[in-house]
């Protein structure tokens, strides 16, 4: 799974239908979801992914298993993940939503895509900096002259500078793009250092018995994000707001369960994906546990899904800054997005 900090590509319009959350609901039992007396019309969701399965999805696995959005009124339809990225996929309206990243969605908005963000998959970045942990490399600043391992795109260096000169250091090294061998070349010394995605590469680096030692973007001044998260084609929220809320509440206590019974989640989700990850098994039952150990799922009061306009604006906000927002054109754009037009709580239970 690459999960690097961006994925993807004039300002998204605001919606006087979307404001501030409403308070959350209790999680549902293990075997259904809270539901109104009268069962809910039936409505159809085409979620895109953004990579195979892996635990950034987990939540709607075990919501569809457990029933839950039948008994909300939603045929959950999985799109496969392919060469057309889930930003462009939902701005065709060719699905109503599906997995983005904080970045990816900044991106897609700036050149026109009328989308946004509904709930925060997971709530702080998982991506760092990562080096042998044998080797002589113990602080960002010691990577100026050194190769880094990427993926191509636009704010990774920007980014990477950012962070090697709030340690004191220039900001300059070598970048190889190598997209997914990105990883094996760190391993074989090949680079020395690239951005794994803690939750998934980290963890299945240390099942092979790889030791890393991260750089935490947060720890050097870098702002905080979203860094993976719902996200849903505008126009179809306005048009069916009730099956948007049923679709979301219902993957919300998906999620609350990941939360709270980890091996049963990532269980679920090895059980709904047949062969997916009969290489290891075990990657997903650790990469579950992992999310829930350091607190990515849930917020400080405990729910899922919550955004804030401070962490919209702080990263939306230096890729900005750095020049990296375009419009439809190319164009770099002349002034800001309308960073709270990015993202809504309404949606949420």
């Amino acid at each position: 799974m690459i999960v690097v900090l961006a994925t993807g590509c004039g300002p998204a319009a605001s919606s006087p239908a979307i404001g501030s959350a409403s308070p959350s609901q209790p999680a549902p039992s293990d075997s259904a979801t809270p539901s109104a007396s009268v069962a809910p019309p039936m409505a159809t969701v085409r979620l895109a992914l953004d990579w195979t399965p892996n635990t950034d999805h987990t939540g709607f696995y075990v919501a569809r298993s457990k029933g839950w959005y039948k008994a909300a009124g939603i045929d959950l339809q999985v799109l496969p993940y392919g060469s057309t990225t889930p930003e462009t996929l939902l701005a065709a309206h060719q699905a109503e939503c599906g997995i983005s990243f904080q970045d990816s969605l900044t991106f897609a908005a700036a050149a026109g895509a009328d989308i946004v963000s509904v709930a925060a998959i997971l709530q702080r970045t998982a991506s760092a900096i990562g080096v042998l942990a044998d080797g002589p490399i113990t602080r960002p600043r010691q990577l100026d002259g050194k190769t880094y391992a990427g993926f191509g795109y636009p704010n990774e260096v920007p980014t990477l500078k950012a962070v090697i000169k709030a340690d004191g250091g220039k900001g300059e090294f070598t970048t190889a793009t190598l997209n997914g061998a990105a990883y094996e070349a760190l391993y074989n010394k090949q680079a020395d250092f690239t951005i794994p995605f803690t939750a998934w590469e980290g963890v299945e680096a240390k099942e092979r018995g790889i030791d890393l030692r991260y750089f935490q973007f947060s720890d050097y001044g870098f702002p905080e994000f979203y860094q993976v998260v719902l996200a849903c084609d505008r126009q179809w929220l306005e048009k069916e707001p009730d099956a948007a809320r049923r679709f979301v509440a219902a993957t919300v206590d998906g999620f609350d369960f990941a939360a709270r019974k980890p091996a049963e989640a990532a269980a679920i989700l090895i059980a709904e994906n047949p062969g997916v990850f009969d290489a290891n098994k075990k990657l997903p039952q650790d990469s579950q546990q992992f999310l829930v150990d350091n607190g990515y799922l849930l917020d400080a009061n405990g729910k899922f899904g919550t955004q804030t306009l401070e962490r919209w604006q702080g990263y939306s906000g230096f890729l900005y800054d750095q020049g990296l927002l375009v419009d439809a054109a190319g164009k770099p754009l002349a002034a800001p997005l309308d960073y709270s037009s990015l993202f809504t709580n309404d949606f949420l239970p």
